[in-house]
């Protein structure tokens, strides 16, 4: 798999604790929950799936999520990436996070939370300290667009952001015409395209690759 497809692939990355099984993200959405169940693919082929499930628990927002993909050359799985998280939010800041994730064996963990002023991380690849207000690409969420710079929640590093607004368009979600508005997300290694309804509910994303390839995901 070339690099921009893994930088890809590290930045939807969220944080985690036990797997939860796809079949956990089928409950139907209610006033307190909203759940977004994405088929993940490369060009027209099918890698795999990404779910999130956001729980509004009186105040706090609890976000799960899992992704399981493989990329197969000449039917055998040249790569493999399995990554589960979980979040806590509490007034639109990331509060809590712990993750875990395999690429195709190599290993990474995050675990971070609110300590006094500042949101410690604690990395595979060492320790940090952050200030301010903390948000992770939560792309469920439209106010990440606002931000300076976003969480990798594969890495725990810090990534500066750029944002441009591209012209609007009619997507058809889930076998529905529906209007869209595009945004593209521009930090480290990556270029990816953002598709929110008029209402901010989250619709789908893409993200062009080496040799022209898109990487995308829809809403099933």
């Amino acid at each position: 798999m070339n690099r921009k497809i893994l930088v890809f692939l590290i930045v939807l990355s969220g944080a985690s604790v036990p797997i939860i099984a796809p079949a956990a993200f089928n409950a139907e959405a209610s006033e307190h929950t909203s759940a977004w169940n994405f088929t993940v693919y490369l060009d027209d082929a099918e890698i795999g799936y990404h779910n999130f499930l956001l729980t509004d628990e009186g105040g706090r927002q609890r976000l799960t999520t899992e992704a399981d993909f493989k990329v197969k050359f000449l039917f055998i799985t040249a790569y493999r990436y399995e990554h589960v998280n979980q979040e806590t939010w509490h007034n639109d800041c990331l509060e809590e996070i712990d993750s875990t994730t395999d690429a195709n064996g190599k290993k990474f963990s995050v675990h971070g939370y609110q300590a006094d002023r500042t949101f410690a991380v604690e990395a595979t690849s060492g320790r940090s300290e952050l200030a301010g207000c903390v948000k992770t690409f939560a792309y469920w969420n439209p106010d990440i667009l606002d931000e300076p710079a976003l969480l990798n929640s594969q890495t725990g590093e810090i990534l500066p952001i750029t944002v441009e607004e591209l012209a609007d368009e009619v997507l058809l979600i889930r076998g529905e015409a529906t209007p869209a508005r595009r945004y593209r997300l521009l930090a480290k290694n990556m270029e990816l395209d953002i598709w929110y309804s008029n209402d901010n509910r989250w619709l789908a994303l893409q993200s062009t690759v080496k040799g022209g390839r898109k990487l995308r995901y829809e809403l099933t």
